[in-house]
């Protein structure tokens, strides 16, 4: 809703982070003193809300009246202050867990494997869409978590209408109930497409295995764009010798997805490497300068040739890169495909050959030398690039190499 606030996740007296995992795991918790709710974006409360970081509800207290008083045995009903309101909130804790979820009336359920690497989670479920529930299954259950996918927050018809009647701002509904909405050919076409694309991700993530360390545990959201041949941005990152850190492209190979046929998509990934683990990669500038690039690459099929016959520069927008980098129009230059002794110039999948392209983030002095002298001085460039050991690496302080 325009202009709504979201909830932060609570804090003690004292003003420390309460761990908000025992408040979805269906069951009470323990609470030793009142909880303060702090805002993450001020603006209009809601009667129902979620914390920005979790499906944890915080309602206000007249709609934690009508949980109370048809779904007592449900919920814990947690008092909580609110920062900038003065009436009364309350943290709904859903202490109610069903095993219910209809995979076969769901559009798409994908289960956590023995392989993922996530023992702890083998069997439930790693993704849900379309969800449907077996309702023979609920039993007396007014309002409930489902089993193994904590994020669905489950209500009974009753306890809905007496939500809209009293008009509850905050709370939108979804039926669970009735069959699914994917046709037996849609579902089909879901699974062969998911199966390229996993296959591609496995290929893929076996190669980056063998450049050092891959994170795991480092999550960027999907992005969604139709430049790229699976309508996904991917990226991985990962550790290397003496603290250095590679990020690179994970999806400019995937099969198109218009086709559903196994090939390598645009034939290419992107590697850029920095000297220093990066704090926040979600906002660090390696991630933001690669995605420029990569998505610059994806669009434009000329870039896509020039990059696959060798070197290649290209400029793209410095807003919120480091200064070091960017030059007085506002710019920051990189090289494309300069060889390395430590990354491979291919690795090989199931569906081909991928081509891995090196990218350098270059200092304002070097791009003017490029401008200048052309291909030749891509070509001195990067010969200088590779004398001083140091190739394919971007780094903030370094001195030009032209």
């Amino acid at each position: 809703l325009p202009g709504r606030c979201h909830l932060d996740d609570p804090v003690d007296p004292r003003g420390q982070e309460i761990p908000t995992w025992q408040f979805v795991r269906g069951e009470p918790a323990h609470v030793d003193a009142r909880l303060r709710i702090p805002l993450y974006v001020p603006g209009r409360p809601l009667d129902f809300s979620l914390l920005a970081s979790t499906t944890l509800p915080v309602v206000h207290s007249r709609v934690a009246a009508v949980f109370a008083e048809l779904a007592p045995g449900d919920v814990q009903l947690i008092p909580v202050d609110v920062d900038g309101q003065s009436e009364p909130y309350v943290l709904l804790n859903i202490t109610r867990v069903v095993k219910c979820i209809d995979d076969e009336a769901s559009d798409e359920v994908r289960h956590w494997e023995p392989g993922d690497d996530r023992p702890d989670k083998t069997g439930q479920y790693r993704s849900v869409r379309g969800l449907r529930i077996d309702p023979s299954k609920v039993g007396d259950a007014r309002v409930f978590r489902t089993w193994g996918w904590s994020p669905a927050l489950i209500l009974s018809e009753e306890v809905k209408q007496a939500l809209e009647r009293m008009g509850a701002t905050g709370a939108k509904f979804e039926a669970v109930t009735g069959p699914s909405t994917v046709s037996a050919e849609e579902r089909e076409q879901d699974r062969k497409s998911r199966a390229l694309f996993e296959q591609a991700d496995t290929a893929r993530e076996t190669a980056w295995s063998t450049l050092g360390a891959l994170d795991r545990a480092v999550f960027m959201p999907i992005a969604l764009s139709e430049s790229w041949p699976g309508h996904r941005q991917l990226w991985r990152v990962i550790h290397r010798e003496a603290g250095r850190t590679l990020l690179v492209t994970h999806g400019l190979s995937d099969p198109f997805i218009e086709r559903l046929e196994p090939s390598v998509g645009f034939g290419l990934e992107l590697a850029l490497e920095v000297d220093a683990a990066v704090k926040d990669l979600s906002k660090g500038w390696p991630l933001v300068l690669l995605r420029r690039v990569a998505d610059e690459v994806a669009e434009h099929e000329r870039v896509r040739e020039s990059v696959k016959m060798g070197l290649f520069s290209m400029e793209v927008s410095g807003k919120g890169l480091p200064k070091s980098f960017v030059t007085e129009e506002g710019r920051v230059a990189v090289l494309l495909g300069v060889e390395s002794r430590t990354l491979p110039g291919h690795f090989s999948t199931p569906y081909g050959e991928v081509k891995l392209v090196t990218v350098k983030a270059l200092l304002p002095s070097e791009l003017a030398y490029l401008l200048e002298h052309g291909a030749e001085g891509q070509a001195e460039l990067a010969r200088r690039f590779i004398r001083s050991g140091e190739e394919h690496l971007s780094r903030l302080k370094r001195k030009p190499m032209a």
